[in-house]
């Protein structure tokens, strides 16, 4: 795990405890990235209870929840889906906040609206739900690494209370 994962992830953890609060991921191109390296935190079991790889449709349905009708009219890597799939990992874990993830890490499978790098993330406490674009750049290694280090950063404003308003971010993380 890479420093600023791990520091990000140690933190998190620290507020998820102080604040009592049950984390769950709903990832999709990070493979299990997210709860990976929050599971690699000692002590994460007083926080972390399951997440979700939901990388294929099916998986995302049949899991969190999310309609067909909206995985086709929307397609997977969209702000709508990423929301459905934070609301369903709630629910179905029990969870107090939770982050969805779904992107195109390529290096195939981009197309001019959605190119390589485009991730959606969706954040979601309670009744709470905010979302955010972003496009990363870099091979399929990179632009994963990229969104776990997105996600645990956006779960931190949630934890803390900071700014949890949508905005689209074209960047490279330094990693």
């Amino acid at each position: 795990m890479s420093p600023p994962v791990e520091q990000l992830a140690r933190q998190l953890g620290q507020q998820l405890l102080t604040r009592g609060l049950r984390l769950t991921c709903a990832e999709s191109c990070t493979g299990g990235g997210i709860a990976q390296a929050v599971t690699a935190i000692a002590g994460s079991s007083g926080w972390f209870e399951f997440g979700f790889v939901t990388y294929a449709n099916r998986a995302k349905q049949q899991l969190l929840g999310v309609s067909e009708q909206l995985l086709q009219q929307e397609g997977a890597v969209s702000e709508a889906v990423v929301r459905a799939m934070a609301l369903g990992a709630l629910r179905v874990a029990g969870a107090d906040i939770a982050v969805a993830v779904s992107g195109i890490a390529g290096p195939d499978g981009g197309t001019p609206e959605k190119p390589v790098g485009t991730v959606w993330f969706a954040w979601a406490q309670g009744e709470q739900l905010s979302s955010r674009h972003c496009r990363f750049f870099g091979d399929r290694q990179s632009v994963r690494h990229q969104a776990v280090v997105t996600a645990l950063r956006g779960l931190l404003e949630v934890t803390t209370g900071g700014s949890r308003s949508p905005r689209a971010v074209q960047t490279r993380i330094t990693v």
